[in-house]
Order: structure tokens, then sequence, then C-alpha cells
């Protein structure tokens, strides 16, 4: 089972929310993984910028739950592009719940359709620890 926390940092006067996998930046591990297969360019991943786009409710949009999801149904992005738009470069995941436990599957980068992240993941976190990170993330972002 993985544990996710997320860092709360500044970008430019902005909340930046950057998820951690079992104490590892999910940006880092994706950028050692896309590097790691010859992805180019590789890494340039940031966190999340609320303020900048439209998420809705943190807590159901990290659940890919949110009635107008990003970007569909049961997806979202988890990361977006160092140079703070999330469109720009994001990392997508599928994300579902079932059985007490909260799971990242079928990673994307929607610029690059073929490269292949079979690989990297599954990482799947307890239903109420990922929702209390959730709940600490969402917070943070709304302060």
């Amino acid at each position: 089972m993985n544990e996710l926390s997320f860092v709360v940092a500044d970008m430019e006067g902005s909340v930046e929310l950057v998820p951690v996998v079992d104490g590892v930046s999910l940006a880092q591990l994706v950028g050692d993984y896309e590097s790691a297969h010859g992805m180019t360019p590789s890494g340039s991943y940031a966190g999340l910028i609320p303020a900048h786009f439209n998420f809705g409710d943190l807590t159901t949009y990290y659940l890919g739950q949110n009635q107008r999801q990003w970007p569909g149904t049961g997806r979202m992005w988890l990361l977006g592009c160092d140079c703070g738009e999330v469109g720009c470069w994001p990392l997508e995941v599928t994300t579902t719940i079932a059985g007490g436990r909260v799971t990242w599957t079928d990673f994307r980068q929607p610029h690059r359709p073929d490269w292949d992240y079979a690989a990297f993941g599954p990482f799947t976190f307890e239903e109420s620890q990922y929702r209390a990170a959730v709940a600490g993330a969402a917070s943070a972002a709304s302060a």
C-alpha cells in the first residue's frame, strides 16, 4: 500500500499542490521514469495551481468525481507544466475507488500519446489516508 501526501508550495504568489507518493514527489518519480525510458523531453512537471484553473472542489477532484471532471470522468490531471499552466504539459491518470482503496492507473501524457507508462504504477492508497491527505491539501489551497 502506498502513502499519499502533498507538498504545498508557493508558485509566484499562488498555492501549488504537488502529490508525494511514499515520500517522493510525483514530479520526480515520473520525470525519472520518463528519462529512464528515453522519453524526451522528460519531466518538466510541477504541481497543480488551483488559482490558475477551476478544478472545482479539490476533495472530489482528486477522487475523479467532480461533476465536470478534468480531463474526464474518472480521470484527472495530477501534475501540470512547470510553467504553471496545467494544460501545457499535464500528467493524466485514471482514479478508481473500490474496497476501501484509491488506485491510480493508466498514466498518460496527452501531448505524447505514444509514450508508454505501463510500467509506471499502479499506486494504491488506503482510502481514509488518501482522503485525509487530499482534505489537507484542499484546505491549504483555500487558505
